[in-house]
């Protein structure tokens, strides 16, 4: 579990402070948290299906993930203010290092014909995005027990200035970029 921030700290700082010229250790980018968020329209109808989702991001992730609520009505959704529509989890420190360590190495190589992840989902201020389409790539999650296939969003959070410098820090701790 450590393995990933010791990868960090022995091989990641220093081919970053190489590669981009960094006067100080403080100037190296490093992953400052991993947000995986799953909205869910269907809970207006049905609640249950909120807690099948709290279920799975909390095996996913090992941390309890809590409850997105509508901030205003919209009639054409037929959703009111406060109705549950999603749930997140906010990852930082060992477990979000765990958790990037399982989702390159093990959960993205389960996706059906998968050549990469996109090199361009960058918000252009150093931060990643991607979603995915089940919950199933993960090994956590037992086939039998979902009552439906959810994607979910992933955001990976960096202290990174530039895209470039993004792209490098998690091209480093081991992101499968499409060629």
């Amino acid at each position: 579990m450590a393995r990933m921030k010791d990868l960090y700290v022995k091989e990641v700082a220093p081919a970053l402070m190489n590669k981009f010229g960094y006067q100080s250790v403080m100037q190296i980018p490093k992953l400052e948290k991993v947000v995986i968020n799953v909205g869910c329209g269907e809970a207006r109808d049905n609640p249950k299906v909120i807690d099948a989702i709290i279920g799975d991001l909390s095996k996913i992730t090992g941390q309890r993930p809590i409850v997105c609520k509508a901030k205003k009505s919209v009639a054409n959704f037929k959703l009111r203010e406060g109705m549950s529509i999603g749930c997140k989890v906010t990852l930082r420190g060992e477990k979000m290092y765990e958790f990037v360590d399982r989702f390159f190495n093990v959960a993205l190589p389960r996706v059906r014909d998968f050549r990469g992840i996109n090199a361009n989902s960058f918000d252009g201020h150093g931060n990643y995005s991607l979603g995915i389409k089940e919950q199933l790539i993960f090994p956590e999650i037992d086939y039998d027990k979902i009552d439906a296939i959810r994607g979910m969003d992933i955001n990976f959070v960096t202290t990174a200035k530039t895209d470039e410098e993004a792209r490098e820090l998690l091209t480093l701790l081991g992101a499968p970029y499409a060629k």
